[in-house]
């Protein structure tokens, strides 16, 4: 009995040690991540974002948020990255419901676009581990139709989100299109309220990575 128990207790220890060995690596490696972060490391930088971006397209659809938002989230792709600036694309679509027996809009792709920003402000300048951006960049493009029948995506909505704007917001009560105002987004809309295509934004970061 006493036999067992030792060993019991051996196991339990081991398994201890390699619990604390794993924190221990963790912790040193986000402390390495992060010394290369305050340096100005751009190709570190970029390593981050990459691959919270990557893991955004492989996450599940987290709980609580509207599949046609994390559909877009999911569409993210960076385009320049600098010490403190990150300037990212993505796509948004219009919304569809049924409604008296057809498939109509609910949602357009300039108000999915307005939610899939803030959605995207949120977690570039709050969520990604071991950064802390000052200031971020978003593109929304849209699909347009070609009388020819051809397609192609333009921008519809560009933003820069700078941390200083946003520090004090409540997220999850303010609407989008409000957010949006307050960072002096750019779009252009018709009559109608269907977006235009615009120009997106051209911000920069100041500092570009080598060759880039």
């Amino acid at each position: 009995m006493a036999w067992g128990i030792g060993w019991g207790l051996l196991v339990v220890f081991i398994v201890m040690m390699l619990i604390t060995y794993a924190i221990f690596q963790e912790t040193r490696a986000q402390r390495h991540w992060r010394g290369l972060v305050a340096a100005g490391d751009l190709s570190a930088i970029r390593q981050i974002l990459e691959a919270e971006v990557e893991r955004w397209k492989t996450e599940r659809m987290p709980k609580g948020v509207e599949a046609s938002l994390w559909h877009g989230v999911q569409t993210v792709e960076l385009l320049e990255v600098g010490a403190d600036f990150a300037r990212v694309s993505c796509s948004a679509e219009g919304r569809y419901a049924l409604s008296d027996g057809q498939r109509r809009e609910v949602s357009g792709a300039l108000q999915e676009g307005m939610k899939l920003t803030v959605k995207l402000a949120d977690m570039l300048l709050y969520d990604v581990p071991n950064l802390r951006l000052g200031r971020v960049q978003i593109d929304v493009y849209t699909t347009f139709r070609e009388a020819a029948g051809g397609a192609s995506q333009l921008c519809i909505l560009s933003t820069l989100a700078r941390r200083s704007e946003v520090e004090d917001l409540d997220w999850e009560n303010t609407p989008a299109d409000e957010i949006v105002a307050r960072l002096g987004g750019r779009f252009r809309a018709d009559a109608h309220g269907a977006p235009q295509s615009i120009e997106p934004l051209e911000i920069g970061a100041g500092q570009r990575e080598p060759g880039g």
